[in-house]
This record gives C-alpha cells, sequence and structure tokens, in this order.
C-alpha cells in the first residue's frame, strides 16, 4: 500500500483518482492538487459518493518547482503523477527529483510559445533520475500509452516481427453540442492544426495538416473519415522498434468539427502568438479555450463509443499476417461509473494502471521509461480488469494509403 500525489484535476484527472479509489489495496492514501482547489475538492466528494474512500485535496501552482517540493515532502507520496498541463512536466520532474519521489505523467512535454510536442526534453533526465535512483514513466495514458502497450504486446506474442504498424483513434461520441473538444482545448487544436508527419523508411514524411484521409469501418461505431497526423508516441515507437518500416497515426474527425476549427483557424483564434488587445497582451488559443465548453462538463452530454487500437503486419512463423488490438469504450458507461466520458476514461484508467505497477514493483527502474520499453503482460492484463478490455484479431489484409 502507498501514497500517491496526483496533480492536475480535469477530466483525466478525475478518472485516476475515482479508479484509485476503487483500488485501495494498492492506493492507500490519494492526495489532489490543482491550481483550483474547488475543482480538486468537487472530485474528492464524487470519489466519496461512489468509494466511500477520502482524499486529500491541496491548492497548487504546478510551475512553482519550490512550492510542489515543499508539498511532495509534505505529502510523502511514493510517486507522483501529473496529470496537469504537458507545459509543466519538467517543473515536476525537477520537483521530483529535488523531493527524491518517482514520476509519472501520461503526455509529453510541449513549450507554450511552440506547436510542438517531442521527448527530447524528458529523454534528457535520463542519467538524473538513473544517477537519483529514481523512476519516471512517460506517457500512460491512452495515446500514448495503451497503443505503445498493444505495440509491445503483439511484438512479444503475436508477431516475430512488425513491419508496419498504424493507430486508429476513434471517438464516435456525439456531445450535441456544435463544437467541444474532448480533452484540453488548448492541447487538441494544436495537435489537430499541426502539420501531419510519420514514420517511413527511417525518415519523417510531412504534409499539410488534415489532407490525407480514409474511411474505416469501426467496430460498434460504424464508418467513419479518420486523418493522418502526428502524435507523440510515433517518436518513441521510432526510436525502441526501428525495424518498422512504418509508423503512422489516425484520429477521426466529423464534418461539423472540421468546419468549425477551419473557420477558427481562418480568423486566427487557433495562434499561439501573443497579440495586443484593448491594452493587454493575449493569446488567441487561450482565449478560444475560456470560450470553449470545459471537457469534464460533457460527461453527461455524450453518447457513443470510442474505439481505439493498433493495427500491425508481420510475419509470425515464417507466415505473413495483420494484426488488430483494440479496445471499445462506452461513453455512458464511463460516466456511470466516474462522472467523466470516455475520452477522460480511456486515459485516466492507464494513468492509474501505469501508477499502479510502479507502487507494486512490477515496473521499475532506474531512469526516464516509455511505456514500450516495459513488459506489456501486468499491463494488459489490468487493462482487462479495470474496464478497458481488449480484444486480438486477424485481419484478412493490411490498412491502405
Amino acid at each position: 500500500m502507498s501514497r500517491v500525489l496526483v496533480i492536475g484535476a480535469g477530466g483525466v484527472g478525475s478518472v485516476a483518482v475515482h479508479k484509485m479509489a476503487m483500488n485501495a489495496e494498492i492506493f492507500s492514501h490519494i492526495t489532489l492538487a490543482s491550481r483550483t482547489k474547488s475543482k480538486c475538492d468537487a472530485i474528492a466528494e464524487s470519489v466519496k459518493q461512489r468509494t466511500g474512500v477520502a482524499i486529500d485535496t491541496a491548492a497548487l501552482d504546478a510551475d512553482d518547482v519550490a512550492a510542489t517540493t515543499a508539498m511532495i515532502q509534505a505529502v510523502k507520496p511514493a510517486l507522483v503523477v501529473n496529470l496537469a498541463l504537458p507545459y509543466q512536466d519538467l517543473n515536476l520532474m525537477d520537483a521530483c527529483l529535488a523531493a527524491g519521489v518517482n514520476y509519472m505523467d501520461t503526455a509529453n512535454y510541449g513549450p507554450r510559445d511552440e506547436a510542438k510536442f517531442e521527448y527530447k526534453w524528458q529523454w534528457a533526465y535520463q542519467d538524473r533520475f538513473k544517477d537519483a535512483g529514481l523512476m519516471a514513466l512517460l506517457g500512460s495514458g491512452f495515446d500514448p500509452g495503451v497503443t505503445s502497450v498493444f505495440t509491445t504486446y503483439t511484438k512479444k506474442h503475436l508477431l516475430d516481427r512488425i513491419d508496419t504498424l498504424d493507430i486508429l483513434d476513434c471517438n464516435g461520441g456525439d456531445t450535441g453540442l456544435p463544437f467541444a473538444t474532448n480533452f484540453n482545448p488548448e492541447i487538441n487544436l494544436r495537435e489537430v492544426t499541426a502539420p501531419s508527419r510519420h514514420w517511413e523508411n527511417g525518415q519523417w514524411i510531412e504534409g499539410p495538416a488534415l489532407t490525407h484521409k480514409q474511411v474505416f469501418d469501426f467496430d460498434q461505431v460504424g464508418e467513419k473519415n479518420m486523418y493522418l497526423m502526428y502524435h507523440e508516441e510515433l517518436e518513441s515507437l521510432a526510436k525502441f522498434y526501428p525495424e518498422i518500416s512504418r509508423i503512422r497515426f489516425w484520429m477521426t474527425f466529423g464534418d461539423s468539427y472540421l468546419k468549425h476549427l477551419d473557420v477558427l483557424q481562418n480568423i486566427g483564434m487557433t495562434s499561439i502568438e501573443p497579440m495586443m488587445f484593448q491594452g493587454r497582451e493575449i493569446i488567441p488559443i487561450e482565449f478560444l479555450k475560456a470560450l470553449l465548453p470545459e471537457p469534464s462538463s460533457l460527461g453527461p452530454l455524450t453518447k457513443g463509443k470510442t474505439n481505439i487500437g493498433t493495427i500491425a503486419t508481420g510475419l509470425k512463423d515464417g507466415v505473413a499476417k495483420t494484426v488488430y488490438v483494440n479496445n471499445i469504450c462506452d461513453h455512458e458507461e464511463a460516466y456511470a461509473e466516474t462522472g467523466n466520458q470516455a475520452v477522460s476514461y480511456t486515459t485516466g484508467v492507464p494513468a492509474m494502471i501505469g501508477a499502479a505497477l510502479m507502487l507494486t514493483g512490477q515496473w521499475k527502474g532506474a531512469g526516464v521509461f516509455n511505456m514500450e520499453q516495459l513488459d506489456p503482460d501486468p499491463f494488459m492484463d489490468m487493462l482487462n480488469t479495470q474496464g478497458l478490455p481488449w480484444k486480438v484479431q486477424d485481419l484478412d489484409a493490411p490498412l491502405a494509403f
């Protein structure tokens, strides 16, 4: 049994602490901290009502390394789970090093002033964590996270060699709203509007955002347009699986979402460049975030399912095979269990699982680790028992380009 400090009180943080409370034999004490303590208190009340477990809450500016270090020293957790904004990853890693505590997150670092998400900043912490005898686990969400574990599981059990890999992320949910993002709007819009990029034959192939699409028939969702785009796990997968000749990421978007996004881009509302407005400096995308629905408020509105998985081609016992591993998650079932919709659920549950495996010692080591470097089996087992069951099927043909 271990103490844990969770930082971040959005939808993912809410799901993670609900699920931690449901696994009290692992998580003996939970503290939830955020810049806005009232958000933590509301989550704590829900956790208490649903599970009977009381958690502590606190106000914390995660940009303040000294304050974060002091809180870690006061709480004395075995692990800090970072579910705050990706901009804050490095500050929280610094605080963990200062306090001598293990670290975990769900999304890699991205600078505030540049629409770029790369692992290089966090990989640079390897020696510092290793020398301190501490473990930092990166990207224990769904994508990145579960999709990386699906790949590792595929290589360990299903294919002797992976030749190509496609990650398919489909959210078939409907909120009934004209335009809303299912997680932090600022992060979501930065990802979607960035140039597409995929790994092929040892190099990155770039193209304009949202220009290459194909239709895929997703089980329990139906046919959806999915678009080629860059996503952070491509970088770690290319690093740890150099034998894979092509790695791509696809995400589904509805026509209404893309229409609104196109207009917002055309009028400059998705820009991250500062501008002056009525005598003060603002960043348009941050102002837009304030106008859009809070993702954690979408739970009671969202109907439908998500379907996320990996399609890998390769060889098994000398025979060519195509293997599809995926999970389907129901928005309404996720809301009934935790008060959050499935996009938060599919990230918050893997965050809890990664934390659980670190706390129980099933995943351990000194240094900075990506999900691909660790044994997939205990993680895959917990997915099945913690609300994200997966299935494997053989496909007749690989995904076309």
